[in-house]
């Protein structure tokens, strides 16, 4: 009983590390900005896969079965992520990322891009894929998921957002996103309607590993911006909220070139 009422003041203090990237709002965000921009293809054969489902409803689903208790996904909790050394070079960033062991953040994003593009692939598997990758997409570019690992992506290091103690995990997962008081698809919309098309073009430019590359600076510079013990409130929404955005709609706009890349 003492460990319970133990885990449930954690619980209520924010300390218990999240593995989650951007919460379920995030998630929808970048799902929502990317159905705005699917090619008439890629409708088609997305609905050929989930339905009338949207983007958005699938998004976290990822996240929802690490409350199964049949261990069934416990071979997932890995790919939510691939940690890196501070102020690596691109050189060593690449080395790590092609010599990681195991399932990660960046080798299960192209094995769902492969699965999804193969004619063969079961339809139960394709909706797993798609839900996954719709997933992935928006967790690589949520920085500290290619973050550090001996801070467990920033879960370590313990802050408080407007006096009420988290971790820096957690401010980018949840806290900053709910500070700016949009539901998933004002933001969304907020966020497309003000994007040029010039601003876009350059967005869906480079490569999976360049786009974790991006988000790894942008990890640098909350590491060096936030440490333990910091009180962040308004000050740290100034700071960083147009990195926030840049973010969220780089995640929109890439998928959707994902996944009209897949549908052709």
């Amino acid at each position: 009983m003492k460990k319970v009422l133990s885990i449930l003041m954690l619980i209520a203090l924010g300390y218990i590390p999240s593995a989650s990237a951007y919460g379920p709002t995030g998630h929808r965000v970048v799902a929502e900005i990317a159905t705005f921009r699917l090619s008439n293809k890629a409708k088609l054969g997305i609905q050929k896969i989930i339905g009338n489902e949207s983007l958005a409803m699938i998004a976290n689903w990822p996240d929802f079965i690490k409350s199964d208790t049949t261990g069934t996904y416990n071979h997932t909790s890995s790919w939510h992520y691939l940690d890196f050394p501070g102020h690596c070079t691109r050189g060593e960033f690449d080395r790590i990322m092609a010599e990681a062991k195991g399932e990660n953040l960046y080798s299960q994003t192209m094995a769902m891009i492969t699965q999804l593009k193969n004619p063969k692939t079961p339809s139960a598997q394709k909706r797993f894929a798609l839900s996954f990758l719709v997933h992935l997409i928006g967790d690589m570019h949520m920085p500290l998921h290619v973050g550090r690992d001996e801070d467990m992506g920033g879960n370590k290091i313990q802050v408080s957002w407007f006096e009420r103690p988290t971790n820096l995990h957690r401010v980018w997962d949840e806290h900053l996103i709910d500070f700016q008081q949009y539901s998933y698809s004002e933001y969304a919309h907020n966020l497309n309607r003000v994007t040029t098309a010039a601003k876009a073009s350059q967005i869906r430019q480079g490569t999976v590993a360049d786009w974790m590359w991006e988000s790894h600076l942008l990890s640098d510079k909350i590491y060096d911006r936030t440490h333990s013990g910091d009180k962040l409130s308004y000050r740290y929404n100034f700071l960083f909220v147009e990195d926030l955005n840049d973010q969220l709609l780089k995640g929109g706009v890439r998928l959707a070139r994902v996944l009209n890349d897949i549908f052709g």
